[in-house]
């Protein structure tokens, strides 16, 4: 019975100690000071922005390809017979000149070949020679003839055979016979030397001395070295903007549109000067692009280092098989902008901002896209604010903040 008593005044004790606790927290609550109310800050989205720059001069296109040599060819001899010597330069990657010997062939049996007809060539003019004058006696005697008989009619005349003409004819066509045979075994006698015929490089070579070779049959390849060519794909677009592309043909020397070709050796980048040479007339029928061709002279010649400089020893030549970037001068509009690739928006936009900070939606048409470039034409203005990122979505009208300030 004490049990439950002193249990009984314990859960009293409790029960007052939390009632009070209660109590008092609510008094303090409704003692407290109520806080100020603050408005919430306007929504105004926060844009980056750089700023529009009016463009000058040439709108540059850009491309790549790969170097190609503008002339090659397979060497073969014209005649048979055994190599006797071969120059020590024709061979994989030697240097070459225009009309030196590449290696020659046994001289021999054409040499008894030009004898042979020089012997024709003789015996033929000794009887065209006696031919002409039995002609001539024959002439002779029927005049003489005529004259005698005085009744006859002078007007019929004497037959061809009587003054010999036919076999006139036949000892003159002998004559030109064995001269032209004369003529073509002194043809096959020096192309027993076989030459180059250009400056250039061997590509490859399977030659010796003592092989035997038959007519037409390749033993290397040469091209040349007073011009490589770059075949740069384009779309259509920026094949549009080379000037005078479709008057251009192929090899008459016009260097109007000047190109840069840069190339990269190690950690070192080479320039060479070229030109646009000539497009292709038909689209590639896999990448739809157009194949336009620049020519690049004397790239064994002359290279100069571009940007800062590394290299170290001789500058490098554009080598045939190397690829290469290009930079092509093309249009020169009269007002045209540059901005950032970033600011060209979908559908052919530009968000631009105005000093209060207020956007205006500008369409503009590329030109051209550069690495983080695009040359646009549009009612854009020079050092105008355009958006380039921080907002997804923009309309007419929108308040933007910019780095410059709360509103721009």
């Amino acid at each position: 019975m004490l049990r439950r008593l002193l249990f009984g005044s314990s859960l009293r004790i409790i029960a007052v100690i939390i009632v009070g606790t209660i109590a008092v927290a609510a008094l303090m609550l409704s003692l407290a000071p109520e806080p100020e109310s603050q408005e919430p800050p306007p929504q105004i989205p926060f844009a980056q922005t750089a700023s529009v720059v009016a463009g000058s001069g040439a709108i540059p296109v850009f491309g790549s390809g790969t170097v190609r040599p503008s002339e090659e060819i397979d060497v073969a001899p014209q005649v048979g017979g055994k190599v006797v010597w071969v120059n020590p330069r024709f061979q994989s990657g030697g240097r070459v000149e225009a009309g030196q010997t590449l290696f020659r062939i046994e001289e021999a049996d054409y040499a008894y070949r030009v004898q042979e007809a020089e012997a024709n060539v003789a015996a033929s003019r000794v009887a065209f020679l006696q031919e002409r004058e039995q002609a001539a006696i024959a002439s002779a005697q029927y005049e003489l003839y005529s004259e005698r008989r005085g009744t006859g009619d002078p007007s019929s005349g004497a037959s061809p055979l009587t003054l010999r003409e036919p076999q006139l004819d036949a000892a003159s066509a002998a004559l030109s016979r064995d001269e032209a045979r004369l003529e073509e075994a002194n043809l096959a006698l020096s192309r027993t030397r076989i030459t180059a015929p250009f400056d250039g490089f061997v590509r490859e070579e399977s030659v010796d001395a003592g092989q035997v070779v038959n007519p037409g049959q390749p033993v290397g390849r040469l091209f040349a070295s007073a011009a490589v060519e770059v075949v740069v794909p384009l779309s259509d677009a920026d094949a549009a903007l080379i000037p005078g592309l479709w008057r251009l043909e192929a090899g008459d020397g016009a260097r109007d549109v000047v190109v840069r070709v840069i190339a990269r050796y190690g950690d070192v980048t080479y320039a060479w000067d070229g030109y646009v040479d000539r497009g292709e007339s038909s689209v590639d029928a896999q990448t739809r692009t157009i194949d336009v061709i620049v020519r690049v002279p004397d790239p064994f010649e002359a290279s100069v280092a571009a940007g800062q400089s590394g290299a170290i020893g001789d500058d490098p030549p554009l080598l045939v098989g190397k690829f290469v970037e290009v930079e092509i001068e093309g249009l020169s509009p009269e007002d045209y902008f540059q901005i950032p690739r970033a600011a060209l928006q979908p559908g052919n936009e530009v968000w631009t901002v105005e000093n209060d900070g207020v956007v205006s939606i500008v369409p503009v048409q590329a030109l051209q896209r550069a690495n983080d470039a695009v040359f646009v034409t549009g009612a854009l203005r020079d050092g105008q604010a355009v958006i380039t990122g921080g907002v997804q979505f923009a309309t007419e009208g929108m308040r933007v903040q910019t780095a410059s300030g709360s509103s721009r």
